[in-house]
């Protein structure tokens, strides 16, 4: 168990593997919950406690009942009750989350997933408010799982390479926009369902995601601003060291450190569209180089 624990601690520590880090918090959120249902069962207790912890967890429809739980609009989208929920969410994440931050990098990575996840949340939360079909069961309804978040994922990826190939049992090699395009066709068809809630989350992440790589192609990447803006929300609560060394720095070493960004990213942007329009390996070993570096600088 030492072993084990070091190991998770380890993988939680480095800064570059949010994937996995997303994934052990959504397992470990999981199992707590089932550790407390089976604690309630144990003191045959009236009020299930894992019923009372999801309850304040779970995003609500009702926009009287989110007045009083905005945190639920993040922390739905770690919440799983069933073993089959979590284990095809986790499973679509570590596959789609792989390529993704294998192309764009960890931080596009985790913004993806944080606000995808609260797309799907607001989404679901405006189609229950606005469409009568819900208007009985609005008061009641919660949402709760990371499949929003999971479909942004799926969706950036599939935006974004749409004609990368993945292999799938039974079926064999399948291009990302056809899975793309089974989840939304299942998705929409679901809307009438008993899990209703469920799929406009998965939509509006989908959205989220389509939209993220959509702007990104053209050059608007609005989550670097995002970045920005959180970054300097955390600086204000940063200590700042008291004393402050500068050191000249020769003139031509400084010069050769500075950004050239605007290159940069149309160099990258050529190479992505190469990769949509032949695939991966007709890219040459200094563009597979490029896009590399690129993606750790991220």
């Amino acid at each position: 168990m030492t072993s084990v624990f070091s190991d998770l601690r380890r993988t939680l520590q480095y800064p570059g593997n949010s994937l996995m880090k997303f994934i052990i918090v959504n397992v470990a959120v999981f199992v707590l919950i089932k550790l407390v249902w089976v604690t309630g069962l144990l003191f045959q207790l009236s009020l299930p406690l894992d019923q009372w912890v999801l309850k304040q967890l779970a995003v609500p429809a009702s926009l009287h009942s989110l007045l009083y739980k905005p945190w639920t609009l993040f922390t739905y989208m770690f919440l799983h009750e069933g073993v089959f929920h979590i284990l095809f969410n986790m499973l679509v994440l570590y596959w789609f989350g792989q390529i993704l931050t294998e192309y764009l990098g960890n931080k596009k990575f985790v913004y993806t997933y944080i606000l995808g996840g609260i797309s799907g949340a607001v989404f679901y939360i405006a189609c229950f408010n606005l469409f009568p079909l819900f208007t009985s069961t609005v008061a009641y309804s919660q949402a709760l799982g990371a499949s929003g978040a999971v479909m942004a994922i799926v969706f950036a990826t599939a935006t974004l390479l749409p004609d990368y190939s993945v292999m799938l049992f039974i079926i064999g090699s399948v291009r990302l926009k056809y899975i793309a395009l089974f989840y939304l066709i299942f998705d929409l068809i679901g809307i009438g369902s008993i899990n209703s809630g469920g799929h406009l989350a998965h939509l509006g992440g989908a959205l989220f995601g389509f939209i993220m790589v959509s702007q990104l192609r053209k050059g608007n990447d609005f989550i670097n601003g995002i970045d920005r803006q959180v970054q300097k929300l955390r600086s204000l609560f940063t200590r700042k060291p008291k004393l402050r060394v500068a050191h000249k720095a020769n003139t031509n070493a400084q010069s050769a450190r500075k950004p050239h960004s605007e290159t940069d990213q149309a160099v990258i942007d050529a190479i992505l569209d190469k990769i949509s329009k032949s695939g991966y390996e007709s890219l040459s070993k200094e563009e597979k180089q490029i896009l590399f570096k690129a993606s750790n600088q991220k």
